[in-house]
C-alpha cells in the first residue's frame, strides 16, 4: 500500500527546507529507524563528516544527479558522476539545486506505482518503464520489492528509508535534471497518498518544468482495490478514502472527513491505521465511525497485503478497538469499513450496487 506519507515514527530531524538532515554513523546506530544515507538536506547528495558512510551503491558517497556538496569524508570518493558539484566543510550546507545548476540536456523523471507489492500485481507498463529506468528511487522497503531483473538492470538504485519522501523525491528530480532516465517508485498508486504531487511542486520550485523532464505518472493498483479483492466486493458502491496519518493532515480535518464520510453512507478505506506514536487517532476514528455506524457493520481487515506476512479477515465494527492492541493493525494495514447496505456472505464482504431494485436475478 501507500505508505510513503507516513513519517511519524522517525527520529530524524528536519531541515530548514523540509528534507531529511544526515547524522553522524553514531547517532544512525542507535536509531535503525532513521535516515544512515549521506544525503544532502534537499535531495542532492552530500557526503558526512563520518569516517563511515553507508551507500547503497558502494563507496561513492556523492551524488549521481549534479549540484552535490561533500563533506570531508575518509570515502574513496567525494565528487559527483554528473553536474556541477561543490565541496564544503559543513554537514550544515543545504544544497536545494535549481535548474540554473545544470547543464546538462534534461532527461526523464516518470512516477511509478508498484501496486499491492508482490511481482505479479505490477502492470506490464510499470515493469516496462522501471526496466528502461537508469536510475531507480525510493523508499527502502519498496525498493525491497521490485524484481532482480529490475533491479539487476538499473544504473543506479537510491533509496532512503521511513522519513525521506522529499529528499529522495528531490534526488530523482535532480538525476533527471542532469540527464538521467529516473523512475521514482512506490507501492500502490503514486496518486494515492504517494510521490507524483510532490514531485511536480517540486520541479516548479526548481524553475524547471513537467514537460521539459518529460514527467509521466504510471498508475498501480492501488491499496484500496487490492485490499478490496481480498475480501470480497466491499467498495463497489460510492466509496471514499481516508488516511489516518496526522503527519501532514492534522487530526480535527481528519475527524472532519470521518465524521462526513461515515453519516453520508460511503464505504470507507482507512489508510495508516496506526503506529507506535498514533494510536490515539485509531481509537478516535473507531469511536467516529461507531457513533454513525451500526456496530454490527462488517470491515475488511487486511495486513500487508501481497506480501509473505499477509494476514485477512473480516470483522464487525465493534470489534475494531481491541484489534488496535493486536499485530494485525499496523501501519501495512488497510480497513475497508461497509455501509449500512454491506453484508458478509460466503466469508466475503457484499456491497449492493443496487442492481436488485431494477432487475430480476
Amino acid at each position: 500500500m501507500s505508505t510513503d506519507n507516513t513519517t511519524d515514527e522517525s527520529t530524524e530531524t528536519e531541515s530548514k527546507c523540509g528534507a531529511s538532515e544526515a547524522r553522524s554513523a553514531s547517532e544512525s546506530a542507535s536509531a535503525p529507524d532513521a535516515e544512515t544515507d549521506p544525503a544532502s538536506k534537499c535531495g542532492a547528495s552530500s557526503a558526512s563528516s563520518s569516517t563511515e558512510t553507508t551507500s547503497d551503491t558502494g563507496d561513492d558517497t556523492a551524488s549521481k544527479c549534479g549540484a552535490s556538496s561533500s563533506a570531508s569524508s575518509s570515502s574513496s570518493s567525494t565528487s559527483s558522476s554528473c553536474g556541477a558539484s561543490s565541496s564544503s566543510e559543513s554537514d550544515e550546507e543545504e544544497v536545494g539545486a535549481t535548474v540554473d545548476d545544470f547543464d546538462a540536456e534534461p532527461g526523464r523523471l516518470i512516477a511509478v506505482g508498484l501496486g499491492p507489492g508482490q511481482p505479479e500485481g505490477m502492470t506490464a507498463r510499470a515493469r516496462s518503464a522501471l526496466l528502461d529506468a537508469e536510475h531507480i528511487v525510493g523508499y527502502t522497503t519498496y525498493v525491497d520489492l521490485l524484481p532482480e531483473e529490475i533491479t539487476d538492470g538499473a544504473d543506479d538504485i537510491y533509496n532512503t528509508p521511513m522519513c525521506g519522501e522529499v529528499s529522495r523525491t528531490e534526488e530523482a528530480i535532480d538525476r533527471a535534471l542532469a540527464g538521467n532516465d529516473v523512475a521514482i517508485i512506490g507501492s500502490g498508486d503514486p496518486n494515492v497518498y504517494a510521490l507524483a504531487g510532490l514531485a511536480l511542486e517540486i520541479i516548479e520550485s526548481k524553475g524547471a518544468t513537467a514537460t521539459m523532464l518529460d514527467f509521466d505518472v504510471v498508475p498501480g493498483v492501488p491499496a484500496a482495490q487490492s485490499c478490496a479483492a481480498r475480501v470480497g466486493a466491499p467498495l463497489v458502491n460510492d466509496t471514499v478514502s481516508i488516511s489516518l496519518s496526522d503527519h501532514l493532515t492534522d487530526m480535527p480535518t481528519i475527524e472532519s472527513r470521518l465524521h462526513a464520510a461515515a453519516k453520508e453512507g460511503f464505504t470507507i478505506t482507512i489508510y495508516n491505521p496506526w503506529s507506535r506514536k498514533r494510536r490515539d487517532n485509531y481509537e478516535k476514528c473507531c469511536e467516529i465511525l461507531l457513533e454513525h455506524r451500526d456496530p454490527e457493520t462488517p470491515v475488511g481487515v487486511v495486513h500487508a497485503a501481497g506480501r509473505e506476512d499477509e494476514q485477512v479477515e473480516i470483522v464487525e465494527l465493534a470489534d475494531l478497538p481491541e484489534l488496535g492492541e493486536t499485530d494485525l493493525v499496523d501501519m501495512t494495514t488497510t480497513l475497508l469499513v461497509g455501509n449500512e447496505d454491506t453484508y458478509v456472505w460466503d466469508d466475503r464482504m457484499v456491497t449492493p450496487r443496487g442492481y436488485e431494485t431494477k432487475y430480476d436475478y
